[in-house]
């Protein structure tokens, strides 16, 4: 089975937006993969196409309505559709690159692109919605989350990348930032590659990328750097 993704949102031509281009674009029109919108505005019921109502017990900003939102997420995976349902949020778990292989390994999935101030938390209870936050900061909508948690994604699909082995060495595979590359010239501005990488010594190489990665992931996230040196 393909992978499918429909992505419930107020602003459908926000995609495929750059999944339309290079990996993702050709593995799309090779079948690869699918994207489908679902414009959440058609399943207002009111002559105004209200999608969103102010806060219960007052605040800034709008809400958007359960009521509509439960109508468009049924429409788009009636009952016996084994995709995940998943809400782009900042207060959602942190998108990681296990999810990430999780969700590559599945048949799809729903995404609820939310706007405003949110979304009303009975329809995220009701329909079991995952909440996934792709970083420590607020954007406009869910839609720019989405697209990155796609493309995240879809690479990583049998067949996008040219060589697999790519995407087991890279960041986050192994619990370690990556380690750094070099390719020509071999002198840049003065700065030159380092000389085990043109040694030809595979073993020497590898020990070299691994100590880097190591070094970087102390160095700039020591919370993934304690996880990988004491992983329970």
């Amino acid at each position: 089975m393909n992978f499918r993704a429909t992505i419930l949102t107020l602003y459908p031509d926000m995609f495929p937006g750059p999944l339309a281009l290079s990996l993702a674009g050709r593995a799309q029109e090779a079948g690869t993969w699918a994207l489908e919108t679902v414009q959440i505005r058609d399943f207002a019921t009111d002559r105004h196409r209200s999608v969103d109502d102010t806060p219960a017990g007052g605040g800034a900003g709008m809400v958007m309505r359960a009521d509509v939102l439960a109508s468009a997420i049924d429409h788009a995976a009636p009952p016996g559709d084994p995709r995940p349902k998943l809400l782009m949020s900042p207060r959602g778990r942190p998108l990681t690159q296990a999810r990430v292989r999780e969700l590559a390994a599945g048949p799809g999935a729903v995404i609820v692109c939310g706007r405003f101030e949110g979304v009303d938390q009975r329809i995220i209870e009701a329909r079991a919605l995952e909440e996934v936050s792709v970083g420590d900061y607020i954007l406009s909508g869910g839609e720019p989350a989405a697209l990155v948690l796609l493309d995240a994604v879809v690479r990583l699909l049998p067949g996008v990348m040219g060589n697999q082995a790519s995407g087991a060495e890279e960041s986050f595979e192994s619990g370690l930032l990556e380690h750094p590359h070099y390719t020509r010239p071999s002198n840049f501005e003065g700065h030159a590659i380092p000389d085990v990488l043109l040694s030809g010594n595979h073993a020497r190489i590898g020990a070299w990328r691994h100590a880097e990665a190591e070094r970087l992931t102390k160095e700039r996230r020591p919370d993934l750097w304690k996880v990988y040196k004491d992983p329970k």
